[in-house]
């Protein structure tokens, strides 16, 4: 079964709270799914890029841990673009893209794609410092293509407002590989006091070193910590020795380290020293967390 069919039926199966959020450029629907309940709010996203479709395996896992607060999980932000590597060109549903993709990368060896089948690298298509990455570039590519404008890919879009609807407290983003934490992006002194104690508990929870990126941007974790100003991570799960597409006899090596970072992330959470109104955000402001309803549409099963 292919990572977006055992996604599929993981959502179809889960009896908790849950939603499609969106929709992918070849129109597959883009699921999150909801546990636990009260505050920390927080989201984990996985598969923003294509070649790390192991990481919606490690939300199935961390699925299967309770959480203290709300934590939403979207599993597969690209379903397309993993499918393109899983799967190769077949996966694709329109012709002239599967044309144009040939063209793009040069081969029909689509292992190391990162991209959605747009060719936007959607971990650069935030509105964050967009296009000032030191990696970016600005046409259709296998990696590091920015998009035409911030939010301008259908995924990334549809990420960020269902991060805007659900308002959440932190965020983390499950990426390979590396085994390291990045949690800095031009935060002002006192949020950056209190992003680095949560980073450095979520740290010492997975053995990950904490590093910090200043010549990228335009990432859902620079997004969260300077839109949102929140608490927002980077995970890089699973060691350098691996090769990318990481394959599923790899996810105990994930698991192992990253397993219980979810949990980790709300008891950090709630363990910080600091107010949300001391750390510039608010409580009356248009960013500020609200805590979760539970409204039909919220429910949907669709």
């Amino acid at each position: 079964m292919d990572i977006y069919r055992r996604i599929r039926a993981a959502y179809a199966a889960y009896t908790g709270e849950k939603r499609v959020i969106g929709r992918s450029v070849e129109g597959r629907s883009l699921f999150a799914f909801c546990m636990g309940e009260g505050s920390p709010v927080g989201i984990a996203v996985y598969a923003v890029h294509a070649r790390e479709y192991i990481t919606a395996h490690l939300a199935l896992e961390h699925l299967k841990r309770p959480v203290k607060g709300t934590v939403w999980f979207v599993p597969l932000v690209d379903p397309d673009g993993a499918l393109l590597v899983e799967k190769g060109i077949s996966s694709v549903r329109n012709a002239a893209r599967r044309k144009f993709l040939l063209s793009l990368n040069g081969s029909e060896d689509f292992s190391l794609w990162k991209a959605n089948i747009e060719g936007v690298d959607l971990n650069v298509n935030f509105p964050a410092r967009w296009g000032t990455g030191e990696h970016n570039v600005f046409a259709p590519a296998p990696s590091d293509y920015v998009g035409e404008c911030p939010l301008s890919a259908r995924e990334s879009r549809a990420l960020a407002a269902f991060t805007l609807s659900v308002r959440p407290d932190y965020t983390l983003s499950f990426h390979t590989k590396g085994e390291e934490l990045y949690w800095h992006f031009h935060q002002p002194p006192l949020r950056l006091a209190r992003d680095f104690l949560f980073a450095r508990a979520l740290s010492r929870a997975s053995g990950y070193p904490l590093k910090e990126a200043p010549r990228s941007a335009g990432g859902y974790k620079d997004w969260c910590v300077e839109t949102l100003h929140i608490p927002a991570l980077t995970v890089e799960a699973g060691s350098n020795a691996l090769s990318h597409p990481i394959k599923e006899n790899a996810l105990p090596q994930l698991i192992e380290k990253a397993g219980s970072l979810v949990q980790a992330a709300s008891q950090a959470y709630k363990e910080l020293p600091w107010t949300k109104n001391s750390c510039g955000r608010p409580s009356n402001s248009p960013n500020a967390p609200k805590r979760r309803g539970k409204s039909p549409s919220e429910r949907s099963s669709s």
